[in-house]
């Protein structure tokens, strides 16, 4: 079978675009572009077949099926010849079941996608697996790439520059400077990556690559372009795979950009448009209260955005105040029954602590979602028996100073409900017996 797809503008204008073309937004209307499927030609298949199909390439050994992206290919980036394909084994992680955590919230069904359980440490290669590979095929076919450039505030740098540096194709990244985390700036500079640090928060350094991508022949890996999502959106297909083909009646993810929100919506449609499910969740999407300009629309009847100025959080790869992606996330939330809610610094890394207490080690990003279960759970908006998914962006390893701080009680505006510390003492059996016998009785 032939299967396609293109770029098309979300506002419904005319054109339409290849996936090779070097294209970021409609050039009728100047609004984003997403990409479409030949959603006929995936219907020749029945629903049933689809899932065999994915069943057996599930976790395989050989590329490019060894990958959860590539698995999805017909799905995914069609045009994108196997030899082309770019690829770190990306995908298939794990759904962990966090039942202890569940029931002290008062629900019987939680589970953690760990989306940073990837190559570069977080969902983001996902989505550049699928852009480098479709670079990679232009170059094939003879097109002049000079460079694969980003905005970041962290996660987005260290999977670009990874997957650049595996196809040979230079990588830059902007980011603003002192405000992402030890372990995510080295990783671009390890893999080789010109990153320049700018004075400047992200929306600042994502106004900056937009100019560089129109005026220097580079080329935009940031989710304004629509390949991005198509990586991403298999995290819903996975999600329904992991759950024998069904869905949750919750998926919870955190928000910065907002491109995930809309990738997970993009994944869902596509598996509902094929008959291999029946039917949607709800989804929430969780925002930093110091950037949180999705939640002040969706407190105001779905307003149209007012972008703000990001204020300093934990939470540092949403901090953003003007997200690229918001049309696509309000359309993914009305058609979703979807909400959004917010964390303070000390819910989400109280939420993010207590979650480990159960056995996790949570990014900060992640604490944000985990602290919307918390307040959806307490309201009685997340029933006892709904079945709740929450998306972890990232390892948590890639943010150490986050957890030694919570630890140390020094985190600026949080209060360390789960604060756990090593007990000092001298080197004596009676010592050590006594502490032991204490803590175990505490």
């Amino acid at each position: 079978m032939a299967f396609s797809a293109e770029f098309r503008c979300i506002a419904g204008c005319a054109g339409r675009y290849p996936l090779t073309q070097v294209i970021y937004r409609c050039p009728t209307c100047n609004g984003l572009l997403e990409v479409a499927h030949d959603v006929a030609a995936l219907q020749q298949r029945t629903g049933s077949q689809w899932r065999q199909l994915f069943s057996e390439r599930w976790r395989a050994v050989e590329a490019p099926h060894n990958s959860g992206v590539w698995g999805k290919h017909e799905w995914v980036a069609p045009q994108v010849q196997a030899a082309n394909i770019v690829s770190m084994a990306e995908g298939g992680t794990h759904l962990t079941p966090v039942p202890r955590y569940g029931r002290e919230l008062g629900l019987d069904h939680v589970w953690v996608k760990q989306c940073g359980i990837s190559h570069s440490g977080s969902f983001k290669d996902l989505g550049m697996t699928v852009l480098v590979s479709m670079v990679q095929q232009m170059i094939a076919d003879g097109a002049a790439v000079r460079a694969i450039a980003c905005a970041s505030t962290g996660d987005t740098s260290a999977a670009l520059s990874a997957y650049a540096a595996a196809a040979g194709i230079r990588s830059v990244v902007i980011l603003p400077r002192g405000k992402i985390s030890t372990a995510q700036l080295v990783q671009p500079l390890a893999n080789g990556a010109l990153v320049l640090a700018i004075d400047s928060d992200f929306d600042g350094c994502m106004a900056l690559v937009q100019q560089l991508a129109e005026r220097e022949g580079v080329y935009l890996a940031n989710s304004m372009n629509s390949l991005r999502l198509e990586g991403q959106k298999t995290v819903a297909i996975e999600i329904a795979q992991q759950l024998n083909w069904d869905v949750p009646e919750w998926v919870v993810i955190p928000g910065g950009n907002l491109g995930n929100v809309s990738a997970l919506g993009a994944g869902f449609d596509l598996l509902l448009a094929t008959g291999v499910i029946s039917k949607k969740p709800r989804i929430c999407v969780a925002q930093a209260a110091h950037a949180a300009p999705l939640y002040d629309s969706y407190r105001n009847n779905w307003a149209p955005l007012v972008p703000v100025k990001a204020q300093t959080t934990l939470a540092s790869a949403i901090q953003i105040g003007n997200p690229i992606s918001f049309a696509k996330a309000v359309r993914t939330l009305k058609a979703y029954d979807g909400v959004v809610e917010v964390a303070t610094e000390s819910e989400l890394a109280n939420a993010s602590a207590r979650a480990d207490r159960a056995g996790l080690f949570t990014c900060p990003h992640t604490g944000v979602a985990l602290a919307a279960v918390e307040k959806l759970a307490a309201r009685g908006e997340i029933k006892k028996t709904d079945r709740t998914v929450v998306i972890s962006t990232a390892s948590g390893l890639k943010f150490a100073d986050f957890k030694v701080g919570y630890h140390e009680a020094r985190l600026p505006g949080v209060t360390s409900t789960y604060r756990n510390t090593p007990v000092e003492l001298p080197a004596t059996y009676d010592a050590v017996r006594d502490a032991l016998l204490r803590g175990l009785d505490g």
